[in-house]
């Protein structure tokens, strides 16, 4: 880990020492003169957004609130309807986040989450894993492309307290509307469902297949030869909680039969 702090102290520590003939003394940090592209690189000014969500036994819900350059807060709380889990409700936080952003105009944006697991998957550090996450990522990346510059951070969650409060008040099923905050009833998530295939439960013949019936039912095949060979083999084999063991070499060949049908188990 790249200790700047203590880099910063001690560049601070070095222009105190070589004192100067200079009264008012300050520590400043010189910026190259602007020209005109640079001005023009970040024209819009910045707002931030703080997002949250909560999964609980009250349900699940999102918590958003954007803050203008002036200081003015957009408050929304967001309940939802589906099955969600806990990095699934922070990925749904944030997607909402920035959609309420694009709506406002929002160019230069700071956003801020207490998921660090989230915070990271979006900024490349960690690696996603399923196939869900990968979509929720993915929706997340795309919205971010469409602003000018998005830097997404991640704070503590005092920090993020009001962001949280909304997300524990959309979580509840009978939230109601608090003075100008906005409660939203999401029923669908923003990502696609993910398409399940069919599995085929049709049994099939595999070379177990024999084995498994001469020991549970005792059945043979029509060929003697073949049913023969069957029997010795069936003989170093045995079926222990619906599963097919091979005995080892240093235990008896023993097998048990059942009294009752005369079938080998």
């Amino acid at each position: 880990m790249p200790r700047t702090a203590i880099k910063g102290q001690a560049l601070a520590d070095f222009l105190l020492e070589f004192d100067s003939d200079v009264d008012d003394k300050a520590l400043v940090v010189l910026q190259p003169p602007r020209n005109e592209e640079s001005l023009e690189e970040f024209p819009h000014p910045w707002w931030i957004l703080h997002v949250d969500g909560v999964v609980n036994n009250g349900g699940a819900g999102a918590g958003i609130v954007l803050v203008s350059p002036e200081g003015h807060h957009l408050m929304t709380a967001i309940h939802f309807k589906f099955y969600v889990t806990n990095n699934d409700a922070q990925y749904e936080a944030l997607i909402n986040g920035l959609k309420i952003a694009l709506e406002m105009g929002v160019r230069n944006l700071i956003t801020r989450s207490d998921s660090e697991l989230v915070v990271n998957q979006v900024n490349g550090g960690f690696q996603t894993q399923g196939p869900r996450t990968e979509l929720y990522l993915r929706c997340t990346q795309l919205l971010i492309e469409k602003f000018q510059v998005v830097r997404l951070e991640c704070i503590s969650r005092e920090k993020n307290s009001n962001a949280d409060a909304l997300a524990k008040m959309g979580s509840q099923q009978e939230a109601v509307l608090l003075g100008s905050i906005l409660l939203e009833i999401q029923k669908i998530p923003s990502i696609p469902e993910i398409e399940a295939m069919q599995v085929d439960e049709t049994p099939k013949e595999i070379w177990m297949s024999p084995l498994l019936a001469y020991i549970h039912k005792g059945t043979l095949h029509e060929d003697k030869f073949k049913a023969r060979r069957l029997h010795y083999q069936a003989a170093r084999y045995v079926v222990y909680d619906e599963i097919l063991y091979k005995r080892g070499f240093n235990q008896p060949l023993l097998r048990c039969v059942d009294e009752e049908e005369g079938n080998y188990i």
